[in-house]
């Protein structure tokens, strides 16, 4: 064989192997981006000929299902409890507007994808495929209790169960109905209202904390031995932090008082001075150990859930608390440009309740197959340990006094002792625009409901006045 031949039998042999790589690699390394692509609508039109599984709430009341039109396409359909957890369900409309919520992070599930082996198997035995249901960890009286205490308001609700991650409550207001999403029409009007019923407050919000973060303070203080509750320091009124003086509320005056004190009364100029002597480093090490600065590790879709942080506001970027660039006294009380969502906070107070140990919150509490049978049970997995039990236990009652007879004493429950902390964030001075907030848990000793509360831009509103009696309503549901 001469040598020509041999060069070209040689490049035939190249691109063959190119080929087959290129095929490799599209058919099983990127099958799965390829079939999860909007605009690859192959996948979705295969789906919509299957029977999809319904979703539950957590007492079993049904909230989607699918129908079968004439033309064998099966359609999806919200039941009217939908409307209590729009954003949380999200919805099906894959051909037009595609898919959001649980809707979209439980699609394998509902649409009957299973692994290659149990498929093949189904094909060879003439399985018809049909999708499995969904049970949500969903509690349907509590989340209309949050969704008529916000009473339309715009703002944020979220209950968790501290030792399982469970969310019982996930509620934002405006909401939507799903049903209407049929009409791309009124997608797309939605899509533009100033009030954006279709975003999750709950989970995209950046908000400004205000004193709730003082709770990530004491704990990065107490865990890191550099305080206890009865640690002293001045609370005078005004001090000079990074160049610019920083008051406390209503420009209040304090000796040497304990760390307890500090955060049962909220005193600014206290937990800025803890902060600077905690250092930097340790705080944003404290900070991540909470889960600032990721996502949410829950069962949502990507893109549908914000981390929280410091940001840079004009380029909307995150910036590292221990850059350099981040005044971290005013962080630890809840200013800078800090950010954070409803769910971060919420798992902010879960992770004390559950004495120092952070969970992954789950929406979703088994799957269940159209036979009944429990295909995937949904098991608490623990995120970090963020703190000792010891720093957890007495972070526990440093809130319990909050509650007891501080700025706290609106979610204060009969019987059943409560730990939380208020945050009043002032967004306009001028005109009295706040944001108001409440996170604790309840009962003390041993948590079964840690909670976050939060609205928006409300004039002269205050954490302890607003946001903190709705706690109390919410909590005392699901205590029952």
């Amino acid at each position: 064989m001469n040598a020509p031949i041999l060069k070209l039998f040689g490049l035939i042999l190249v691109l063959f192997a190119a080929l087959a790589g290129m095929t490799s690699y599209n058919s099983v390394i990127k099958a799965e981006d390829y079939r999860d692509n909007e605009l690859n609508k192959r996948p979705q039109i295969e789906q919509a000929l299957v029977k999809r599984g319904v979703i539950r709430a957590r007492d079993g009341s049904l909230l989607a299902r699918s129908v079968k039109g004439d033309d064998d396409i099966y359609r999806r359909r919200y039941s009217p409890g939908a409307l209590r957890f729009s954003h949380v369900l999200g919805y099906d409309y894959a051909l037009t507007i595609g898919r959001a919520g649980l809707e979209r992070s439980r699609n394998d599930a509902l649409a009957g994808e299973k692994d290659e082996i149990s498929s093949i198997f189904d094909d060879l035995s003439g399985k018809r495929k049909v999708g499995d249901n969904v049970i949500t960890n969903l509690d349907p009286q509590a989340q209309q209790i949050a969704l008529n205490a916000l009473g339309g308001r715009r703002g944020s609700v979220v209950a968790i169960e501290p030792a399982t991650g469970k969310v019982r409550v996930m509620a934002s207001t405006p909401g939507y109905d799903p049903a209407s999403l049929r009409d791309a029409k009124v997608f797309s009007r939605l899509n533009r209202e100033d009030n954006s019923p279709l975003f999750n407050r709950a989970t995209q919000a950046g908000y400004v904390p205000g004193s709730t973060m003082k709770v990530v303070t004491a704990a990065a203080a107490l865990d890191s031995g550099k305080f206890t509750p009865e640690s002293t320091v001045v609370g005078k009124s005004p001090i000079t932090v990074s160049g610019v003086p920083l008051k406390n509320f209503s420009d209040a005056q304090f000796g040497a008082i304990t760390l307890t004190t500090a955060l049962t009364n909220s005193v600014n100029t206290v937990w800025a001075q803890v902060a600077e002597q905690v250092g930097e480093d340790t705080y944003a090490d404290y900070m991540e150990r909470f889960g600032f600065g990721s996502d949410p590790p829950m069962d949502y879709p990507d893109g549908q859930m914000s981390p929280s942080g410091v940001f840079d506001v004009k380029a909307q970027k995150p910036i590292a608390v221990d850059s350099g660039r981040v005044d971290i006294a005013r962080v630890a009380i809840g200013q800078e440009r800090l950010r954070v969502t409803p769910l971060q906070m919420a798992t902010v107070a879960a992770t004390v309740a559950n004495g120092g140990m952070r969970m992954k919150p789950r929406l979703t509490s088994r799957i269940v197959d159209a036979d009944g049978r429990t295909v995937q049970r949904i098991e608490p997995e623990e995120a970090e340990r963020v703190m000792s039990e010891e720093s957890a236990a007495q972070l526990t009652q440093m809130m319990a006094n909050v509650v007891k007879e501080g700025t706290g004493t609106a979610a204060a429950l009969g019987g059943i002792e409560v730990a939380g902390k208020t945050g009043t964030a002032e967004l306009n001075i001028p005109q009295r625009l706040n944001q108001p907030w409440f996170i604790g848990f309840a009962p003390r000793q041993s948590p079964k409901v840690a909670i976050a509360v939060t609205l928006e831009n409300l004039v002269g509103a205050q954490g302890g006045t607003v946001a903190a009696p709705i706690a109390k309503q919410v909590m005392e549901s699901l205590l029952r």
